[in-house]
């Protein structure tokens, strides 16, 4: 393999640590000769100590470090061409022609700038004589792949950037604290949060927290909005909601670029309504903190496709930007993301604000319409009349974001002339005439809650058929949405088998998976789970810093998930671990002595916390008593051994902003298709439904949501052990395996390929709605 060196220019931000991690270690992994640049553009030009070869011992401890250990700087002297001189002249000494770069559209553009004059460069280089002449044909390309890192999340061509999923636990957490002391004072609250340019930060938080009003620069109000805002408050507080939140980006504007600042809305509160108004402003506490699970994972995968991607360019292949579309990683020209982010700046100069919406992609412009549908209640005048009875309810065990998911279907039902029915303990409570009609106002401050309002048991209809059905008549339910995990999709195909004795079943169902263990078939993620996969790494990072300044120490952490090793496999890489033991990857005394032996080599040379994880059900004989014994055993006079079992901690606590907003516009997306489906399927008297694509799974596939009969998914499931026969995450147990200095195989079969970048994807194509 011929040799390839790497280095890095990094802007400081949360996750970026991983994918610092991540590419050091995959970069080796393959052989190659790693570099570090410290201070970021400004050590390239300095050169001298701030390029140091990295090792896998200089990126351990890190995933759990906010911002970026090989530290940033702004560097003026870049941007001239005597600073990018000097920078090619330190590289060409020590034979690097690959970067990876991570950062925003400011130093991505830069390095863009620096691989087009690099040809040139070495020419100078070679007539001032500090270069020999066959160095320009040695080094005669630049090879450039950037990570975006940028809280904004205000780059054109991703759906997220590293480091914005970290600023929205940072203001999701001040959020939530401000509406305990907003609603017993009866304050409103005004929050600043970033967003100079890009109003995403903003737009997520009011989504993830239910806000009255959000100002972005995006889309400034109409004229007239101070009055239209007062009424929403003054609406608001009339209907016994005892605060208010309004959330500003820093770069709102109104219709004429005139900015709207935080003082000028607590102002014009104060004077028209008269309520007892506070101002908090967020600043840079959005940049800092412990990264969040997803952007652990995201950096690591991303960091990992980056050094596949210098691996595969050629002197033709122009630089290129890893991104995440959906659930998967794509890769696509840097100056095409580039240029798109700049039109929509453009856009907004010049006051064409709805493309400015489009440009941003449809997951903002997603972000926009759900915002608006969820927050925004028309009058009873204008809502139209469907007469349609639609139910919900939840199903299984309680999975933090099952109550966002709640509110927004019974919003969006109401908004579409539905008449919402709430069903408590799931279909124990339907059999027993728990249901009750619910309204616009109470579900008002539900997405901050975790559990289940509604209450939801694993009762199965198929034993209260008859009785449930004899509901569904009494309250003429003409649709049904089941929130809940495994047992949901049990119960839809015992509903639908049911239809051919119960004429009440033939009716629209459709089903959102909201389950901790991410089992169910059909799609790649379930409401609840990032939420448990944060309480997993945020206790095992605590778990490892107990063991700080002590002996050599190991930790066994047993965790959730049925049979499914989702939350051991992945919250083993966010986490850092050096294995995870699970149902889906068989293992024997042999690999467990190959594990221990693996940990003991390196615990000698160099780290000094281990971290296993084992999912609850990997093996019914090697318990998680019995791997901490043995690797107590084993070793013994290295290492010494604790363990933990998780439990239920990882079902509880309050939802993370992901899981809010997933299971927000999930639940949106389901409504409407069953207002769709009961247009199309009602006849003179009533509604009727007993086609296959009527009951339906809403999941994620890749890049695409999709509504998919639940019937086809039966050949996809392990009904045994209740989980997928095949499930996406296992493509990453290499992944975690490599970091943690294993010799294994690496898939790349399913790596990013070079795309470009598509202005409008078609409306079904839109899997962004997780964020």
């Amino acid at each position: 393999m011929k040799e390839h060196i790497f280095c890095f220019l990094i802007l400081s931000l949360s996750g970026m640590n991983a994918a610092v991690r991540a590419v050091v270690r995959m970069g080796l992994y393959v052989g190659a000769k790693v570099y570090f640049i410290h201070e970021g553009y400004q050590g390239m030009v300095d050169g001298g100590e701030n390029i140091r070869e990295a090792t896998w011992e200089s990126v351990s401890s890190m995933l759990q470090v906010g911002g970026t250990v090989i530290g940033s700087a702004r560097c003026k002297e870049f941007r001239t061409h005597e600073g990018r001189l000097k920078a090619a002249h330190n590289l060409v000494q020590r034979g690097i022609t690959n970067l990876c770069v991570i950062g925003g559209d400011g130093s991505l553009t830069g390095a863009n700038l620096f691989r087009e004059e690099w040809s040139g460069l070495l020419g100078e280089l070679v007539d001032q004589g500090l270069i020999e002449a066959d160095a320009v044909q040695k080094y005669s390309a630049l090879h450039i792949v950037g990570m975006v890192g940028s809280i904004d999340n205000d780059f054109c061509g991703t759906d997220m950037t590293i480091g914005t999923d970290s600023a929205l636990h940072r203001i999701i957490e001040v959020v939530d604290a401000i509406m305990t002391t907003a609603q017993s004072h009866q304050r409103t609250f005004v929050l600043e949060v970033m967003g100079r340019h890009c109003g995403y930060l903003a737009l997520v938080s009011a989504l993830a927290c239910g806000a009255d009003w959000v100002l972005i620069p995006e889309m400034p109000p109409e004229d007239g909005w101070e009055e239209k805002m007062c009424q929403k408050l003054s609406a608001n507080r009339a209907g016994m909601k005892r605060l208010n939140i309004i959330i500003v980006a820093e770069g709102a504007i109104d219709r004429n670029n005139k900015p709207i600042t935080t003082e000028c809305i607590k102002n014009l509160v104060v004077k028209c309504l008269g309520f007892d108004t506070r101002v908090t402003i967020l600043g840079h506490v959005q940049r800092g903190g412990t990264p969040s699970a997803f952007d652990r994972i995201l950096a690591s995968r991303m960091g990992v496709e980056a050094v596949l991607a210098l691996l595969e360019t050629t002197a033709n292949t122009p630089a290129c930007v890893v991104s995440l579309c959906g659930n998967q990683s794509v890769r696509l020209p840097l100056m095409e993301c580039v240029q798109m982010t700049q039109e929509v700046q453009k856009a907004m100069d010049e006051k064409r604000f709805e493309e400015a919406v489009k440009l941003r992609g449809r997951s903002f412009e997603n972000n926009l319409k759900t915002y608006k549908l969820l927050a925004h209640r028309k009058p009873e005048s204008e809502l139209p009349t469907s007469n349609f009875n639609v139910a919900v309810l939840n199903v299984g065990a309680p999975a933090a974001g099952m109550n966002a998911a709640v509110r927004s279907a019974v919003r969006v039902g109401i908004s579409e002339g539905h008449k919402m029915f709430a069903v408590s303990d799931g279909f124990e409570g339907f059999y027993k005439g728990q249901i009750k009609e619910i309204k616009w106002a109470d579900v008002g401050g539900w997405t901050g809650q975790g559990g289940s309002l509604l209450g939801t048991k694993r009762t199965l209809p198929a034993k209260h058929v008859d009785k449930i059905a004899e509901q569904m008549r009494k309250h003429n339910i003409n649709a049904l949405l089941v929130i809940g995990g495994f047992e949901a999709f049990l119960s839809l195909l015992e509903l639908l088998t049911a239809r051919g004795k119960y004429d009440e079943f033939c009716v629209p169902m459709v089903m959102v998976p909201a389950t901790v263990s991410n089992n169910v078939p059909g799609s790649d993620l379930s409401i609840g789970a990032d939420t448990a996969l944060n309480a997993i790494t945020t206790t095992c990072d605590r778990i490892k810093q107990s063991a700080s300044g002590t002996k050599r120490r190991v930790f066994i952490i047993e965790t959730m998930g049925g049979y499914c090793g989702y939350l051991a496999s992945v919250g083993g890489l966010a986490a850092g671990a050096d294995a995870a033991y699970i149902y889906e990857e068989p293992f024997d005394i042999r690999d467990l002595q190959a594990n221990v032996e693996h940990l003991t080599e390196k615990m000698k040379t160099s780290i000094q916390r281990g971290l296993v994880l084992r999912n609850e059900n990997s093996n019914e004989n090697y318990t998680t008593d019995f791997i901490y014994q043995l690797y107590s055993e084993e070793g013994r006079g290295v290492f010494d051994c604790r363990k933990n079992v998780l439990g239920h901690m990882q079902q509880g606590g309050a939802p993370s902003p992901f899981d809010r907003n997933f299971g927000t516009k999930i639940s949106a997306k389901a409504m409407q298709w069953i207002s769709k489906k009961l247009v199309e399927t009602r006849g003179r008297c009533r509604v009727f439904a007993n086609t296959e694509d009527s009951c339906c799974l809403l999941g994620m596939r890749r890049r695409a949501l999709v509504f998919q009969p639940v019937v086809q998914l039966k050949e996809e499931t392990d009904f045994v052990h209740r989980i997928p026969k095949e499930q996406w995450w296992l493509k990453l147990r290499p992944l975690m395996k490599i970091l943690a200095k294993y010799k294994t195989s690496y898939d790349v079969s399913d790596s990013g390929q070079l795309e470009h970048v598509v202005r409008n994807r078609p409306k079904e194509s839109d899997a962004s709605v997780a964020m």
